[in-house]
């Protein structure tokens, strides 16, 4: 019986596991549904997100990882030894699991899987996530038979190449929920909001710093906690990395607060299984402007308020923030001009005016594809020997 062999690669953040492994929960829906076995495996170093890839059905094959820098950087030597090195394991590697088609969501690390994958003449297909392509992801689109692209502002970068613009991939547990919420029922609203003890009535902020957390986002929202709790209630996922010398310093400045102000705020490391909840609980969400965050709160057609990180590759951040804005789902704030008496006539306007949040609200569900795993695990189909 035909089998479909599939290498997936992509560097270690979850805005390149968690797409990856959308792909795979939908290709392996649809390949059972014309009984083909399917061998999924992911090459490359996101040991933080292991246990989560395996527990999808793919086989985590741990390769060496390097970066690929633009800059000087001493690291840069030890990298391009680490490089040379994936390159022998890779050869190895892939000669004998010989798959059918790499999936590439680019990274650190992900060019070496394309680089081999070529000389053995395996198909490339690649999936860019943001508005300024990654260096990763622009050398691979050079060996890559087809290119998918979240936002159509980055198809310039791949001229010449089969490009669809299918936006990006969300996560089979956010995208379930996201699909059964509607405008008119309350239910989820009210079950969700229940669930993490928050007041049915109070409007509620979310705010996502990403996995790893967002550092000055964090100390602006703890500057700024004691006006804010005055009117809201706040979800805030501060990241792991973060969150025990984050607590240590809430802890100190909430120690004279009542019990009901610090039952209005809700830190935590990060949000997984119960993301969903938090979406469906929140009124407006705050966060860096990564294309996959994006994608899920238009999931949900939440109204967002975005605060790009200008340190990101390419400013590509802004870029992701300012195309979606257009949409009329997000206001923009750049970290330069992020001021508490900013960012809190821009949550009291917002939060005010229904009719705004409502028109918001619809935009970002325009935005969102929901079909964007259909389509690359359709694709990627074609392929079985």
């Amino acid at each position: 019986m035909k089998e479909l062999r599939v290498i997936l690669a992509g560097g270690g953040s979850g805005g390149h596991i968690y797409p990856l492994i959308a792909v795979a929960q939908e290709l392996k829906k649809q390949s059972e549904s014309f009984n083909l076995p399917l061998d999924m495996r992911y090459f490359g170093g996101a040991r933080a997100y292991a246990q989560e890839i395996v527990d999808n059905d793919i086989e985590f094959v741990p390769i060496l990882s390097s970066k690929l820098r633009r800059y000087f950087s001493p690291m840069n030597l030890i990298d391009i030894l680490k490089f040379f090195l994936s390159l022998v394991q890779l050869m190895w590697k892939l000669f004998w699991f010989m798959p059918d088609v790499v999936f590439s969501k680019g990274g650190p690390g992900a060019f070496a899987v394309v680089l081999v994958a070529r000389f053995y003449l395996i198909p490339v297909v690649i999936h860019e996530s943001d508005s300024i392509p990654g260096l990763t992801n622009k050398l691979s689109g050079i060996f890559s038979k087809k290119v998918f692209l979240a936002f159509s502002s980055a198809r310039d970068y791949f001229k010449n190449k089969d490009v669809e613009i299918v936006g990006n991939p969300v996560r089979n547990s956010l995208f379930e929920q996201a699909s059964s919420l509607t405008m008119t029922d309350e239910n989820q609203y009210i079950q969700a909001r229940k669930g993490l003890g928050l007041n049915l009535e109070t409007p509620t902020i979310l705010i996502l710093g990403g996995s790893q957390g967002a550092e000055r986002l964090n100390n602006f929202v703890l500057e700024s906690l004691d006006i804010l709790l005055d009117k809201y209630q706040i979800l805030h996922q501060v990241g792991k990395r973060n969150f025990d010398s984050y607590k240590k310093e809430y802890d100190y400045i909430s120690k004279n607060w009542s019990e009901d102000m610090k039952n209005k705020y809700l830190p935590r490391p990060f949000f997984n299984t119960d993301m969903s909840d938090v979406l469906i609980a929140s009124d407006i969400v705050v966060t860096r402007a990564g294309s996959g965050t994006i994608f899920e709160i238009a999931a949900f057609g939440k109204p967002a308020i975005l605060i790009p990180l200008p340190e990101a590759a390419n400013d590509h951040q802004l870029e992701n923030a300012r195309f979606y804005s257009k949409t009329g789902a997000a206001v923009v704030i750049q970290q330069d001009n992020l001021l508490k008496s900013i960012f809190i006539e821009e949550i009291n306007k917002l939060i005010q005016n229904k009719e705004m949040m409502a028109k918001m609200s619809e935009a970002a569900k325009v935005f969102y594809r929901p079909e964007s795993a259909q389509l690359i695990a359709r694709h990627l189909l074609t392929y079985v020997s």
